[in-house]
């Protein structure tokens, strides 16, 4: 074989050996890219800042039992059925609660009670876990620590809007942590899902008793007896739930003894 042939031969050898050398690198780097994302993708979400969290100024409620406020033997029961996403929840939190609290929870008129919807904001009823799911779930883990209320107002106030990163894992941690819970205690029960069958049991029992919105308030009284019940919806005006009130407190009181 002439020395021109053996060349010739070496240098295509050579090419195809670049050629596989360049392959193997861009291949390498393509791995590493990708790679490089997938950590990326699942690193960041524990790593990025979380939102401000606001310190809230908890109403002051009478007669707390978990996520009960107000006189066992009151005359009338209001269940509020809410999500912590929803708009209309936070106006009620903000607007009317407070007046209620002054003129019928203080005075011994009026029970109340919170129970969640959470899923209901996002459609997601039954489905997978939500913020509105999870905060519902964080709320009641603050109630084992007897700051239920401390953590309902705490959400609220911290709400960012619906399904926007309010009540991501890491951010309801700085908000239990901002009301004071023991955080070895609260993680403990949030992380172990303790609460997560009573948060579907609250949307269950909503739904069996009518309420299709959010929030949604069950008023129970007792006249002569027989136990009677107004159901509604709606962020309604401190006036509406007052005209209710007031007509089952008369009623109640012009019931033969």
């Amino acid at each position: 074989m002439s020395q021109e042939k053996r060349s010739k031969r070496q240098e295509r050898r050579m090419r195809m050996q670049q050629r596989e050398r360049r392959n193997r690198l861009l291949t390498i780097g393509i791995i590493t890219i990708v790679a490089a994302f997938l950590v990326f993708a699942v690193v960041w979400p524990q790593i990025k800042p979380i939102a401000g969290v606001v310190t809230a100024q908890p109403l002051s409620r009478p007669q707390i039992d978990r996520n009960t406020t107000g006189d066992p033997n009151a005359l009338i029961k209001i269940e509020e059925f809410a999500d912590f996403q929803c708009p209309f929840c936070e106006r009620f939190f903000e607007q009317t609660e407070p007046l209620l609290l002054e003129h019928y929870i203080a005075t011994g008129k009026v029970q109340f009670v919170y129970r969640s919807m959470g899923n209901f904001v996002s459609g997601n009823i039954g489905g997978a876990r939500t913020e509105s799911q999870d905060a519902a779930a964080a709320a009641y883990c603050a109630a084992d620590q007897g700051k239920f209320w401390e953590m309902h107002d705490a959400l609220f106030t911290n709400v960012l809007g619906e399904d926007a990163g309010s009540f991501t894992d890491r951010r309801l941690a700085a908000i239990a942590e901002s009301v004071g819970l023991d955080m070895a205690e609260f993680n403990n029960c949030y992380n172990s899902g303790k609460y997560a069958d009573q948060v579907q049991q609250d949307m269950k029992d909503a739904l069996a008793a009518g309420v299709n919105a959010t929030p949604g308030f069950i008023i129970t009284y007792t006249v002569n007896g027989e136990t009677k019940t107004d159901a509604f919806t709606g962020a309604e005006p401190f006036s509406t739930f007052q005209q209710k009130l007031e007509a089952i407190l008369n009623e109640i009181a012009a019931a033969p003894s």
